[in-house]
């Protein structure tokens, strides 16, 4: 080694090595430490007695938990709303209204398509309850089903059997067909609601759906045979109309002249003119005023109900079907312009012979998507085919998606205006399993088995009316002569009988007042509030800011992994030294006092005459102490292994010969 190098190597041993570039973990821990302004740390070094050192990294150690603690609350919260309500006072747009009748045929337009419908079901009723003189309960029982029709083969009954089951026997049940019990051997699916008992009836009335080769089988039982025929007729009466071209079913219903028999908005007359047709399988012939297929749409600048809609309805309770529909009057649901009207699950039904008033109350609501909740803006995240070319709503895809699985699993659709794309209404003739089908789907849909609630998404804004109803009689009793004789003239060409109050309803919608409410929510934090917090957290346990974090990472990741680097390092270097280092050669083998030929001693002594006279040997060395052999001396880096890692780096490699 050089003098210099051996200057350097003992100065760097002599001074102590401290700091990012010290020797080992334990030293660099030791001067964190020592210059750390956490104080918590810095008590663990310089604390006297064992005792007070523990309870010092005791506290510390809680501190880290506890900092750790908070800031993974705050970050978890971030992704959380703050929810403002602001009221707003301007002209608003009126809402679209659309209007139909319960009943959603003329009875003398489809009574010839619905006859041997309708006469198997009094058959049944009879059978069942007995609307007859019969009064004996047996001897109704016992009567057959064929005596009433006659001997003619019931084609419903067969599709779709009535059944009545003793309470507690469900492996038995009387045949509305025969009026005998038969053996049920099928599923049974109780109708009636699991919350509230309705009463302790001695039978229970179902019906029996089946598949196509009759292998499974389900029996659909009612806790009231009000709902057990009304739900057997509806599905025949869906069967029979699904066959009716959607022209003459249109034609069947009732026009926007019939319905409607006067309008008056906003202190305008209107007409039949200023509502759109909407079929709907169900209800027949619906009316939508203020669609969005008009030109403009109407806005109100008043509140009030002399500035909303006011319509008188013409009901027609005498073309109502009997088996169809139990109540009398008009349904009526309020949406936007470009929003589906499903008049099935919601509305407001009004009564014949009253004033309906309904206030309405604007609010409009803005949900945050995506991180803060799961809703969606359009149908662009949601795997769904929307078939009813409207803006998206939880509503639409939810029937979206059951109309997919009807049609997938069915081949046909049902409820759906327009239908699926290659798809038509469910009937016997191309469809026979649809039934049993139908009810299978809805059951699973129920259950939420369908997986349609997992993929449909809640709209992220929409507007709600919020409605106030109010009912009154009308027309009053002083009244109803001459109103209802000039409505009656008025009407005398749609209209060919005299008006009476029970085929009338009255219907006033308006805004109670202009103020429109707006829920919007706002993200409740933000970076810069993230920040904040969790400094706020790290100076209330530990003294600590920012820096110190920047210290603590620099320490005890950046530091510490350069300490086990370099510690690998050396290793690694140290064994590629040795494994590339070249050989040394062997040193001859220096002459000893034993191999110097002129000290060979002959087994005769020479006297000293005789080793006078002997001539010196050529080459000869003088006798002496043997040189060393240097290949016997082995450099074992004994310099070096008195010094550290880091004071050895500057000294040059020694190369041992082996």
């Amino acid at each position: 080694m050089a003098p210099g190098e051996k200057i350097k190597a003992k100065i760097k041993k002599n001074l102590p090595v401290t700091g990012p570039q010290a020797p080992n973990i334990k030293e660099l821990m030791q001067w964190y430490c020592l210059n750390t302004n956490t104080h918590g740390c810095r008590r663990i070094v310089v604390s006297r007695g064992r005792l007070r050192r523990l309870l010092w990294i005791l506290f510390t150690l809680t501190a880290v938990a506890l900092i750790f603690w908070q800031c993974a609350l705050l970050i978890s919260s971030f992704y959380t709303v703050s929810v403002s309500i602001k009221v707003h006072f301007q002209k608003l747009d009126f809402p679209a209204v659309t209007i139909c009748n319960i009943n959603p045929y003329k009875y003398s337009a489809v009574r010839h398509l619905l006859a041997d419908l309708e006469q198997e079901t009094r058959a049944a009723l009879k059978t069942l309850y007995g609307f007859s003189e019969i009064t004996s309960r047996k001897r109704r029982e016992a009567q057959s089903w064929s005596s009433v029709r006659k001997g003619t083969d019931p084609k419903f009954l067969n599709l779709a059997p009535l059944m009545a089951f003793e309470k507690g026997d469900t492996g038995k049940a009387r045949d509305f067909f025969t009026g005998r019990k038969r053996k049920v051997n099928a599923r049974i699916i109780h109708k009636a609601s699991d919350v509230m008992h309705i009463h302790n009836s001695k039978e229970v009335v179902g019906f029996q759906l089946c598949s196509n080769d009759t292998s499974d089988c389900a029996v659909y039982t009612f806790s009231s045979g009000v709902n057990a025929i009304q739900e057997w007729y509806k599905l025949h009466y869906m069967n029979i109309m699904a066959q009716v071209s959607q022209e003459k079913k249109i034609n069947m219903s009732y026009s926007a002249d019939e319905l409607l028999v006067t309008c008056f908005f906003d202190g305008v007359s209107c007409d039949a003119r200023n509502f759109t047709l909407f079929h709907h399988p169900m209800y027949g012939n619906c009316y939508t005023f203020n669609n969005r297929q008009n030109e403009t749409i109407l806005s109100t600048s008043m509140g009030g109900s002399e500035f909303g809609l006011q319509v008188i309805l013409y009901i027609n309770e005498e073309e109502y079907n009997p088996f169809l529909v139990s109540s009398t009057g008009a349904k009526v649901i309020i949406h936007r312009q470009d929003e589906y009207p499903f008049v099935e699950d919601v509305g407001t039904e009004i009564e014949t012979a009253m004033a309906t008033s309904i206030g309405m109350h604007l609010t409009e609501s803005f949900k945050l998507s995506d991180p803060y909740s799961q809703c969606t803006e359009d149908w662009s995240d949601v795997q769904i085919t929307n078939i009813y070319n409207a803006t998206y709503s939880l509503q639409i895809c939810l029937h979206s998606c059951f109309q997919a699985k009807m049609v997938e699993n069915c081949g046909c659709a049902q409820y759906s205006q327009p239908l699926p794309r290659g798809a038509d209404y469910c009937n016997y003739q191309q469809h026979p399993n649809w039934m049993y089908c139908y009810y299978q789907l809805h059951q699973a849909f129920v259950r939420e088995e369908l997986g349609c609630q997992s993929v449909c998404k809640e709209a992220c804004s929409f507007k709600e009316w919020t409605l106030t109803t109010s009912l009154a009689q009308w027309p009053s009793e002083v009244s109803e002569k001459w109103l209802l004789s000039i409505l009656t003239w008025d009407q005398s060409q749609q209209i060919k009988k005299k008006l009476n109050k029970t085929d009338l309803a009255k219907l006033l919608i308006f805004y109670k007042d202009l103020n429109q409410r707006s829920i919007m929510e706002n993200p409740a934090n933000s970076i810069e509030q993230l920040l904040s917090n969790i400094g706020g957290q790290l100076g209330l346990w530990m003294s600590c800011s920012v820096v110190c974090v920047i210290e603590i990472i620099e320490v005890f990741f950046i530091d510490s992994l350069s300490i086990i680097a370099r510690h690998q390092w050396h290793k690694a270097k140290g064994w590629w030294a040795r494994r590339r280092a070249p050989a040394c050669p062997e040193a001859p083998r220096a002459p000893q006092g034993r191999d110097n030929p002129s000290l060979d001693i002959d087994d005769d002594l020479p006297t000293f005459t005789s080793a006078l006279s002997l001539p010196p040997a050529p080459g000869s060395q003088v006798p002496g102490t043997p040189p060393p052999r240097y290949n016997t001396l082995r450099l074992e880096r004994a310099f070096s292994s008195q010094l550290t890692d880091t004071q050895a780096d500057h000294l040059p490699p020694l190369t041992a010969c082996p």
